[in-house]
This record gives structure tokens, C-alpha cells and sequence, in this order.
């Protein structure tokens, strides 16, 4: 996600270093490069030159404290105009009383309209809600068995008839809302290739119909430009309430979240990153702005933590770290909550500073599946005391588990390197895991532990034998 963007704003930055102080030469540079990283990322020309002139009058206008250099400062100005311009939050569902809620999805055809009313109808329902779907795209083939099977799923009522009158398929549906009491209801609506006026007179006539509450634009982030494009005409059809993303996770431009909010006015409300049913999140953007800016998302991998592990099992595991005593069987259990969590990466990408740094871990989360006939193979002995595996128990683990030799190596190095970050988790100094729980782990001092450290040390030998190089030259 916006890993390219990530990448420019890190080069810019780290041109600044070195430099004493902000001035207005080597600002003007740095926009520069901003504005042509944000224009390869797909966003719009007039919101990329705006946002460099912000944030080119706010570096020049800063009070800088001596303390920090000038690419921290521009970091931090950085990250306040990103927040601006995809702000402000706003992930709240608006319900009524008395219900129902109407809810209506609005959109181009492939741009995840039908899995997205699915997301949204299981999102609501974990707010004790009783939501409909209804199957209202009545001109995309196979949209409403689509619907019907989604709705299986998520164990929530979808509202279908067989008929091509989308105007009465909606005003039927409310009437069936009220009669089974569901008090929030969510229709997919017919899209296009691209916007045509049938199309657009269609979803107006639903509308005028049925007066939604809230009405979104769910758009496919990979689309750049053509998405948001498409949301300033459909806002100026409709009236939108709030924008959805979808496909997030495979953007790595970032040009449409950058430029939607700023091109409609619409807050982005939510955003679709990933397949499954309960990938659809809250869109936060202080949040997203500090991961394009390599800076993390503790908050949310906070959030995440809470929603998946137990507080029990987590002082469980951090006694375990630091007695010692962490084994296989214990690193196969974190690997499947850290799967359901989203994956290796994925949390990594949160950790501060980590972002540049994943290209260097070779981790499959699909691996899982391995990892566990590999782990079922060896003794209790080796599961539990990793050390004892040598090269002959290797070769006996592969030939139990039918993989090769190397697998089982591999499998063992990934579990020492995943034990040691989880140790610097666990550590005293950086709170521990029960602070993951509370927000008060110390990530700024664990991104540096991770990526600085050996660095550090490489450093220190280089100059060492610059030293004494320097010192015969004087003898």
C-alpha cells in the first residue's frame, strides 16, 4: 500500500539531512521532487500543486526548534498537510430512529460495489445491528446470485425478486426492512463500464424513490485519476455522503485517497483491503498519512492486537519470552493469529520505520500450511527446545513431514528471527507485550532496536579501522 510514494517521500527527505537549517532554496527543491513523486503516484495536477504550496509556506514559516533538522521538520509538516487533505476522520454510520437506516451504494461496474455491500452489511452487524441487503443491480449478470451467496456468509438476509424495475425492488425492500424488523438496509445498485446518462437516471430515480440516508460512491482505488473523476460526477448527480475505497491494499500509487476528499469534498469513509468479508476498516487519515510517511500505525496495530489475542495469553507468551522457554509450538499458534490479523508483513508495515525494510523479509503467511507439517514432524523435545536441531534431526523431520532438508532450515532460521523481535518486544525497556494492550508499547525505541542496532555497530568498526589506518599513515 502507497509503497512507491513511500519510497520518493523517503528520498526527498533524506536529501535534507546534512543541511543546517530550512531555506528557501532548498524547500523549493524539495517541493519539487514532492509534486513529481505525487504526480507518479496518480494524483490529481491541481491537488498535488496546491498541497506542495501548503506545505512549502508552513516549512518557511515554522518556528524551528533547534533541536530538530530540517528533515524532521518537514516530516512533521508533511504528515499535518497529508492529514489535511484526506481528513477529516469521519468512519461513523449515521443510524435513525425509527429504523430502518437506508444505506445506498453507488458506482462503476468492477469496482467491488457487490463484495462491498457484504463488508458493510457484516461491519454493521457487529454493531448489533440487523441489516438487509438488497439485490438492486438488476443489469450486471449473476449480481444478485453474487449477493445472495455473500449474504450466506455473513449470515445476513438479502432482499431479491425477478424483475428488472429496480425503483420497485427498492421500495419493496424497505417494506420487507420494516415488516422483519431490520433496522439498517444496504442496496447494491446497478454500474457501468464508464457513466452514462441511463445509468445515472437509473440510480437518481432510486433515490428520488426511496430518499436514502446516507448514500456512498464505492470506488476502486486502483483506478488513480479515473476514480476520482468518477466520484466528482456521481457527486454531482447524487449528493454523496462519503466515499469507500476499494482495493487499497493493492495500490501502491495512493493517487486516488490523496486526491478524492480534495476533489469532492466527501470524507473517505471507509476502505477495502483485502478479499475477505471482514476486510472493509474505518478510514483514519492521520493514520494513513503516517504510513505513507514510513513513520508506522501503531494505533491500529494496537486495535488489531486487542481484537485478536486474549490479555491472558499474551502475559503468557511474554513470561515465556522471558524465561526463555518460547518453542515451536508457541511461535506455530502466533503465526495463525497473526495470519487472522492480516499477516507477517502487514503488521510489520506498521511498526515504525519498518516499511523500507520488508523487502529483506522472506516470509509467506500461505506458508503456514508447511510451517505446521514441518512443526508436527519433530519431537516434543525439539518443539519445545529449537537449539537441539541439528543437521541429522533435519533430515529426519523432512523425511517425516515429506519436504526437503532446506525447508526445515529455513523454517528454523524464520523461527530464531521472529523469537528475537518478539524478545525485543518482550524486553523491559520497551514495555512489553501487556503494553500492546494499553498503547504504551515504546515502537519508536523497538523500530530502532530492529533496523539501527547492527548498523550502529558497523559504523563503529568502520571507524576503528579508519582510525588506525589514519594512525600508521601518521607514523
Amino acid at each position: 500500500m502507497f509503497d512507491t510514494l513511500t519510497q520518493k517521500f523517503n528520498s526527498v527527505f533524506k536529501g535534507l539531512r546534512g543541511r543546517g537549517r530550512i531555506t528557501e532554496a532548498n524547500i523549493s527543491d524539495a517541493m519539487r521532487e514532492v509534486r513529481n513523486a505525487l504526480l507518479e503516484a496518480d494524483v490529481s495536477y491541481n491537488v498535488a500543486k496546491k498541497f506542495c504550496k501548503d506545505v512549502r509556506e508552513a516549512a518557511l514559516g515554522a518556528e524551528v526548534i533547534k533541536s530538530l533538522k530540517p528533515d524532521q521538520v518537514l516530516i512533521k509538516i508533511v504528515n499535518d498537510e497529508l492529514t489535511k487533505l484526506m481528513g477529516p476522520t469521519d468512519p461513523s454510520i449515521y443510524y435513525v430512529s425509527p429504523g430502518p437506516t437506508i444505506i445506498m451504494l453507488a458506482g462503476l461496474q468492477g469496482g467491488g460495489k457487490t463484495t462491498t455491500a457484504a463488508k458493510l452489511g457484516n461491519l454493521i452487524k457487529k454493531q448489533n445491528k440487523n441489516p438487509l441487503l438488497v439485490a438492486d443491480d438488476l443489469r450486471r449478470p449473476a449480481a444478485i446470485e453474487q449477493l445472495t451467496q455473500l449474504g450466506e456468509q455473513t449470515g445476513i438476509d438479502v432482499y431479491r425478486e425477478d424483475t428488472r424495475d429496480a425503483v420497485r425492488v427498492a421500495e419493496n425492500a424497505i417494506k420487507h426492512a420494516r415488516k422483519n424488523n431490520n433496522d439498517v438496509v444496504i442496496l447494491d445498485t446497478a454500474g457501468r463500464l464508464h457513466i452514462d446518462e441511463e445509468m445515472m437516471t437509473e440510480i437518481s430515480d432510486v433515490a428520488k424513490a426511496i430518499t436514502p440516508h446516507q448514500i456512498y460512491l464505492v470506488c476502486d482505488a486502483m483506478t488513480g485519476q479515473d476514480a476520482v473523476n468518477s466520484a466528482k460526477q456521481f457527486n454531482e448527480r447524487l449528493e454523496l455522503d462519503g466515499v469507500i475505497l476499494t482495493k487499497l491494499d493493492g495500490d501502491a500509487r495512493g493517487g486516488a485517497a490523496l486526491s478524492v476528499k480534495a476533489v469532492t469534498g466527501k470524507p473517505i469513509k471507509f476502505v477495502g483491503v483485502g478479499e475477505k468479508l471482514d476486510k472493509l476498516e474505518p478510514f483514519h487519515p492521520d493514520r494513513m498519512a503516517s504510513r505513507i510517511l514510513g513513520m508506522g500505525d501503531v494505533v491500529s496495530l494496537v486495535e488489531k492486537a486487542q481484537e485478536h489475542y486474549e490479555t491472558e495469553e499474551a502475559e503468557k507468551m511474554q513470561k515465556k519470552m522471558e524465561k526463555g522457554t518460547f518453542g515451536f509450538d508457541d511461535f506455530l499458534k502466533q503465526m495463525k493469529t497473526i495470519k487472522k490479523m492480516g499477516g507477517m508483513k502487514d503488521m510489520l508495515k506498521m511498526l515504525p520505520g519498518m516499511g523500507g525494510k520488508l523487502d529483506a523479509i522472506d516470509f509467506d503467511d500461505g506458508q503456514i500450511g508447511q510451517m505446521e507439517a514441518i512443526i508436527h514432524s519433530m519431537t516434543k523435545k525439539e518443539r519445545k527446545t529449537p537449539e537441539i536441531i541439528d543437521s541429522s534431526r533435519r533430515k529426519r523431520i523432512a523425511r517425516g513431514s515429506g519436504k526437503q532438508t532446506q525447508d526445515v532450515s529455513s523454517l528454523v532460521k524464520t523461527f530464531t528471527r521472529s523469537r528475537d523481535m518478539m524478545k525485543a518486544v518482550s524486553g523491559g525497556r520497551f514495555g512489553g507485550i501487556k503494553s500492546l494492550f494499553s498503547g504504551g508499547l515504546d515502537m519508536n525505541a523497538l523500530a530502532a532496536k530492529m533496523q539501527g542496532g547492527k548498523k550502529i555497530k558497523q559504523r563503529s568498526k568502520r571507524k576503528k579501522v579508519l582510525s588506525r589506518k589514519r594512525g600508521k599513515k601518521r607514523r
